[in-house]
């Protein structure tokens, strides 16, 4: 939540005061719908009663997955939704003193008189007027400069690649070479993908993602590869013939050239002196397989929309507590990383005020072990207004251990399509009416994909939201699911979408919407990879690479 800090300096002769004040900021966000249905599912906060709030009000529309209060002490009890409140602890905040133009204080202080004050400017000009002036200067100073320096910026960088935060242009050429041209290196990030329902290997390469030929691989190439991915594991590779992947995969094909000795620490795989154009002379191109994911061992029969959850059914869902006590869902992508919305956790992303739990079934938590968070990241073009790019990333502190009731959920490839009318798994432990009290159980319920035409004519939809769900109404998302997965199953259970938003709980038209995973995949495993990275330098004495927020 944005807040304002200003000091305000006021002159009441001869004596003077600074008052600071704080202004709130209201604002309003828009969340998931509510089912009126046995097979609704849904989540909120447990608690009943709110002390100490500030209340938010603003345009648009309220975000029930998120409360609208703050509480003044951070043990303050979660808002019960309906009450559309929120809670965030209070932080510290430095005033800010506008200084008022020169004026002696110790001559009030040895008590002289200050009548003829206004004398020692001439011509005389209000303070006040003056700072005013002085102030608007500046701005329209500050502003032509920084219009002029993004114009030249933008003008310069017309077909290359901007560094983000250095502020200089390279070459398309010299991005993934293996080389850091920018200071903080993230033109050699992304440089590593799965394509496909195959999970194909690609390297970004002189401009265009190349396939990699399987001739030449081995499992010290694919633990690089899965690192540069953001994973800390490696399952296994092979080979699959060019004639059985997707044609947009086969125009481009390479060959790595390398011998053990080149193998560093620092390695990266899509370094172009490695690389050879090829027609891949085995007929064969590299699948690459990071993690175990997308199963379900405890569970060998078909779900039934709308059921209570029993264990080890959606063994990826966790539940996101802020205080101890429930506010959003999220998927276990792998034993650190867990994927959510950005609207869960914007405004508050405390890590010390988080906790995740895994493997539950029952609200509120009892015996389940609170994993402790170490890093909370939501995308920083997230507009909680609009919750376009609504999606985040929780970093644990631990590894989870995984079993029967605690399996991640795997990505999607680049590129994999999923049809619209394929039923998909929705979880959560949301309301079970819009404004309702929360679930003490986790229900499940299956939906199915709707196509972005159909989906527009009753929502608004940016680029990266899917929805899916009932026209008729039924089964739905509602407030405190989300953040919670969007599932669907190909070979493998995989995550296609973050619960985002809905207009009325699964109302008739009113259809649950979704981040996009595969919009949101290349942000995923960037900021894994950089994680990764920064793990690797750690562990090796080195200086891992700055935190970068794109």
């Amino acid at each position: 939540m944005h807040r304002v800090l200003d000091g305000i300096r006021k002159y009441n002769e001869p004596e003077i005061r600074i008052v600071k004040e704080m202004a709130d900021v209201k604002m309003n966000n828009e969340d998931l719908p509510v089912v009126e249905t046995p097979t609704t599912f849904n989540v909120s906060s447990f608690s009943s009663q709110n002390s100490h709030f500030i209340h938010f009000n603003g345009p648009g529309t309220q975000d029930p997955h998120v409360p609208d209060e703050l509480p003044t002490e951070a043990s303050a009890q979660l808002p019960v939704y309906k009450t559309l409140n929120i809670q965030i602890p209070p932080s510290p905040g430095v005033p800010i003193i506008k200084v008022q133009p020169y004026f002696d204080v110790s001559l009030s202080l040895l008590g002289e008189d200050l009548s003829d004050f206004k004398s020692l400017c001439w011509p005389y000009i209000s303070r006040r007027l003056l700072a005013l002036l002085i102030s608007l200067g500046l701005i329209i100073a500050l502003t032509l400069a920084l219009g002029i320096g993004l114009g030249v910026g933008l003008e310069s960088c017309s077909g290359k690649f901007r560094c983000v935060l250095s502020v200089r242009c390279i070459s398309v050429a010299a991005v993934c070479d293996g080389v850091q041209d920018c200071g903080e290196g993230e033109d050699e990030l992304n440089c590593v993908r799965v394509s496909g329902k195959s999970s194909v290997l690609q390297v970004f390469n002189r401009g265009s993602w190349r396939t990699v030929c399987f001739e030449g691989w081995n499992t010290n190439l694919s633990s690089l590869a899965c690192r540069q991915l953001g994973y800390n594991s490696y399952v296994n590779s092979n080979a699959i013939p060019i004639t059985s992947i997707e044609a947009i995969f086969k125009n481009s094909l390479v060959a790595l050239n390398i011998n053990q000795q080149a193998l560093r620490e620092n390695f990266k795989i899509h370094t172009a002196s490695f690389l050879r154009k090829t027609r891949c002379s085995s007929g064969t191109v590299t699948v690459l397989k990071c993690i175990e994911c997308g199963s379900r061992p405890a569970i060998r029969s078909r779900i039934v929309g709308g059921n209570v959850s029993s264990p080890g059914q959606v063994p990826w869902q966790v539940s996101l507590h802020y205080q101890n006590q429930h506010l959003c869902g999220g998927s276990i992508i792998s034993d650190r990383w867990i994927v959510t919305a950005a609207h869960c956790v914007y405004g508050f992303a405390q890590p010390l005020l988080w906790s995740v739990h895994a493997g539950i079934i029952d609200q509120p938590v009892s015996g389940s072990e609170a994993l402790s968070v170490e890093k909370i990241i939501y995308h920083t073009s997230y507009n909680p207004e609009g919750l376009n790019y609504d999606i985040a990333l929780i970093k644990l502190k631990l590894p989870l251990s995984f079993n029967d009731q605690v399996v991640p959920i795997c990505l999607p490839g680049y590129g994999e399509t999923f049809e619209a009318g394929q039923m998909c798994l929705i979880s959560g432990w949301g309301a079970t009416q819009d404004g309702g009290e929360a679930s003490i159980s986790l229900h499940t319920a299956q939906v199915p994909l709707l196509s972005s035409g159909e989906c527009r004519r009753l929502v608004s939809l940016s680029s990266w939201d899917i929805c899916a769900g009932y026209l008729k109404g039924g089964a739905g998302t509602c407030q405190g699911d989300s953040g919670g997965h969007l599932a669907c199953r190909g070979s493998l259970w995989t995550l296609v979408g973050a619960a985002s938003s809905a207009q009325s709980c699964g109302k008739e038209n009113k259809p649950g919407v979704y981040t996009s995973i595969t919009q949101a995949l290349m942000w995923i495993h960037q900021q894994m990879e950089k994680a990764e990275d920064q793990s690797q330098g750690a562990s090796h004495g080195g200086r891992a690479p700055a935190e970068l927020w794109i």
